[in-house]
C-alpha cells in the first residue's frame, strides 16, 4: 500500500519551506480543498469510504495516523511531513486518528461535494 503515498515538492531555505502542489502533478484534478483542524483528543475524522471521489491528504502541521483499508489489505500510516501526502481512492475506508493538538489536514477531492457518494457503515463497506 506504499503505492498510496505522494511527495509534491517542497523548497527549503533560511527563511523556511515551501510545499507546492501544482494541478498537472496530481493524479487528479482538484474540485474541492479543505482542512481539518483542532480535533479533540481520542476524536476522529473520516469514518468512510466514497463511491466516486479520491482525496489526497497532506498534514500541513503537526501529524495525525491514517487507517486504510482497500477491501483487502488493512495498513495504517504515520503522518508528519507536510510535502508527502496520501491518496485514498474511491472505496477505500479511511480514518484519521490521533490528532497532535496542532494538526492540520488539508484534503484535495476529485469531486465536489456529493452526499450520496459516502458509504458511512463499515460493515456495508466490508459487505460490498
Amino acid at each position: 500500500m506504499n503505492d498510496l503515498l505522494y511527495d509534491i515538492p517542497c523548497i527549503t531555505d533560511e527563511r523556511g519551506a515551501l510545499c507546492v502542489a501544482e494541478w498537472a502533478q496530481l493524479p487528479f484534478e482538484p474540485q474541492r480543498v479543505f482542512w481539518i483542524s483542532h480535533v479533540a483528543a481520542g476524536k476522529m475524522r473520516g469514518g468512510h469510504a466514497h463511491s466516486l471521489c479520491a482525496e489526497l491528504i497532506f498534514p500541513v502541521c503537526g501529524s495525525f495516523d491514517i487507517f486504510v483499508d482497500d477491501g483487502s489489505r488493512q495498513q495504517t500510516f504515520h503522518m508528519d511531513t507536510p510535502n508527502r501526502g496520501i491518496l485514498i481512492r474511491p472505496n477505500v475506508w479511511c480514518e484519521l486518528r490521533n490528532f497532535t493538538p496542532d494538526a492540520v489536514a488539508v484534503v484535495l477531492a476529485s469531486c465536489a461535494y456529493m452526499r450520496d457518494g459516502y458509504i458511512n457503515d463499515y460493515d456495508d463497506f466490508k459487505n460490498r
